[in-house]
């Protein structure tokens, strides 16, 4: 295989919109014809954008699963393609919209009806990195130097994550978000107040309530409120007493020292807009929140780039932007694939460099970090930085360690997952097949970062079998 092109789907479930894009991914092995391959994703392009609908709900707790098939069937009808054509792809449900009661549910029904990959309900840190990339704002940052902080307000939340020279070094979530208020397009009388704003209408003492009647002056102190938070996230302006309340679960720990932003999400277009005659036309608080952000601290104090998406940034990233792949050098046996939601247990360096019975009693060890509430064993992906050039002797330290230190996960049936930085799962894998019981379930790849708090899913095989698709996920699942 010199080159191969994948089509990839990408499909977000957010707290306003729901959105599908389609992507070609070129496979491409840039090895010469005389070494050991080396493929790697060349190239990414959307080739499809769906239409944007808000997310169907059946009431304010729960997601209209029907009417979100109808959505994907129609959006493949429409691109002409059937669910077989795709090869790799991500399902994500993002926002408030996480938070439903049959949120699962609706994920894995989705997943196996649009193709069979990677799903997952995106926690605060992975849809702030997935939305940072699908900005651009990664990008962006190999071009400027220092810190940029991509802001994705979407409906329900506002997603932030930092980049340094295209690296993640933060990311943060506040619930702030251009759908915490709905009011009706027509009538212009509140229909929804999310609770942490209700929260502040209290201690604010408005009179603002469901069925209240609203000009936009009305809920200038909310929208005022929200702002200083964002701009207090970075540094800037003064201090809001609500800051701490629109935490979702943390904030950026660099909070200072940031030389550019950008916006993306539904909000990031309202920002742009202009000369408009209806404030809530779309029926929230969108339009005045973005008219807010344009003439905040952002435009004063900063130096706000432009994004090459907004309201697709999270599609874009989950369709284009999540996978990785490991190819050529790698082991395993794919009966047991596609793999998701696997915990990643990373071993610490001095570990790697101990001796095999050792090693062994460090992994039986820290997989206890891993048991439930209930005593019970959960499987882990054992993540390792690797040796770059290993000779044999260190091959089978490495495999006389894992095969005895996950003897209690291979009791328990579970398949036996490894994850290494450097290029050398071709031997170990080998190496480990030979030590294990025939026909053991297992996977050793290479090539891939994983951490601990990582969670990592594995696709089917693609490119003839030549190479597996994966995502590694750092984040908190909702």
């Amino acid at each position: 295989m010199d080159k191969e092109t994948l089509l990839t789907v990408g499909i977000d479930l957010g707290t306003s919109t729901t959105q599908l894009i389609l992507s070609e991914l070129t496979v491409e092995n840039f090895a010469s014809a005389f070494t050991v391959p080396r493929i790697e994703i060349s190239d990414k392009k959307v080739i499809y954008r769906s239409d944007i609908i808000f997310t169907p709900l059946i009431n304010q707790v729960e997601i209209d699963e029907n009417k979100i098939k109808e959505f994907v069937a129609l959006q493949y009808d429409k691109a002409g393609i059937v669910k077989d054509d795709i090869k790799m792809g991500a399902v994500i449900i993002t926002g408030e919209t996480a938070r439903k009661s049959n949120s699962s549910k609706v994920l894995q029904a989705l997943s196996g009806y649009a193709g069979d990959f990677v799903v997952a309900t995106a926690g605060p840190d992975l849809e702030s990195i997935i939305a940072g990339k699908g900005a651009g704002t990664e990008t962006l940052s190999r071009e400027h130097r220092g810190n940029i902080v991509n802001f994705d307000i979407g409906g329900g939340t506002s997603n932030l994550a930092m980049f340094r020279a295209g690296d993640v070094v933060d990311t943060a979530c506040f619930d702030i978000g251009g759908r915490l208020i709905k009011i009706d397009s027509d009538s212009h009388t509140i229909t929804y107040i999310a609770p942490k704003i209700l929260e502040i209408i209290e201690k604010k003492h408005l009179s603002l309530a469901v069925g209240s009647h609203v000009v936009p002056e009305d809920l200038m102190p909310i929208i005022d409120e929200l702002v200083n938070a964002l701009e207090q996230s970075i540094g800037l302006g003064e201090e809001t007493p609500f800051y701490n309340l629109l935490i979702t679960h943390h904030d950026l720990k660099i909070k200072t020292d940031v030389n550019a932003v950008t916006f993306s999400g539904g909000v990031a277009d309202c920002i742009k807009a202009d000369n408009v005659t209806d404030w809530f036309q779309y029926g929230d608080i969108g339009l005045l929140l973005g008219n807010r952000i344009k003439n905040s601290l952002f435009f004063t104090k900063c130096h706000v780039l432009d994004t090459v998406e907004t309201i697709r940034a999270t599609v874009v990233g989950a369709g284009s932007h999540t996978a990785e792949v490991s190819g050529s050098t790698i082991s395993y046996t794919d009966e047991i694939l596609p793999i998701k939601n696997v915990p990643v247990l990373k071993l610490a360096k001095e570990d790697e460099q101990l001796k095999a019975s050792e090693l062994a009693a460090q992994i039986r060890s820290k997989l206890d970090w891993y048991l439930t509430d209930d005593n019970q064993l959960t499987n882990v992906a054992l993540s390792f930085q690797g040796i770059k050039s290993p000779s044999f002797a260190d091959i089978q330290r490495y495999a006389m360690g894992i095969t005895e230190g996950v003897a209690k996960l291979r009791e328990a049936g579970f398949p036996l997952l490894i994850i290494v930085t450097e290029d050398m799962a071709k031997a170990l894998g080998n190496s480990i097949y030979s030590m294990l019981p025939e026909k053991s379930p297992f996977v050793c790849i290479d090539s891939i970062v994983a951490e601990n708090g990582d969670y990592i899913d594995i696709g089917t095989p693609v490119a003839g079998g030549n190479v597996l698709p994966v995502i590694i996920k750092t984040l908190v699942f909702n």
